[in-house]
């Protein structure tokens, strides 16, 4: 399952690169401005946009690699990082219904659904076993209770 979410991730992390270096492009080729923020500082914004978002979606999509390959659950910081990714895709998922459509919200609850898929699949593993030893009554291990029958 980790394998599938970090592939759709990979694809998720191009397309939003390349969304946002075309609309840095049309915001430079077209000298828009935004309350008299320069037109390069936004397609700059844009480019640096897209690095930080295409990174941070491609660095989860290699956490998931790394959990399907060891077969392993990831702990502590990288499973944090998965559970914000999560997070950003309910709230992005939540922007995309009133902004973009229902098609748009349909994709990112998908994806959503396939990161806490992951992440439950392969759930918490135990540090250690536990201990199965059963105490007889007869050494003290035991635990003695009163019969409360008549």
């Amino acid at each position: 399952m980790a394998a599938v979410t970090a592939s759709v991730l990979t694809v998720e992390a191009a397309v939003l690169v390349g969304l946002n270096l075309f609309l840095g492009k049309v915001a430079d080729a077209q000298q828009m401005s935004l309350a008299g923020i320069e037109p390069r500082a936004m397609t700059v914004s844009a480019v640096i946009g897209a690095v930080l978002v295409g990174g941070y979606v491609l660095s989860c999509a290699a956490i998931l690699v790394r959990t399907a390959v060891r077969d392993l659950p990831p702990r502590g910081f990288w499973r944090i990082v998965l559970i914000s990714c999560a997070v950003v895709h309910g709230v992005l998922g939540a922007f995309c219904v009133g902004l973009v459509g229902w098609l748009a919200f349909t994709v990112m609850m998908a994806v959503l659904g396939l990161i806490v898929w992951s992440l439950t699949w392969y759930g918490e593993a135990m540090e250690e076993p536990a201990d199965r030893t059963v105490g007889h009554p007869a050494d003290g291990s035991g635990i003695s209770a009163e019969p409360t029958g008549p």
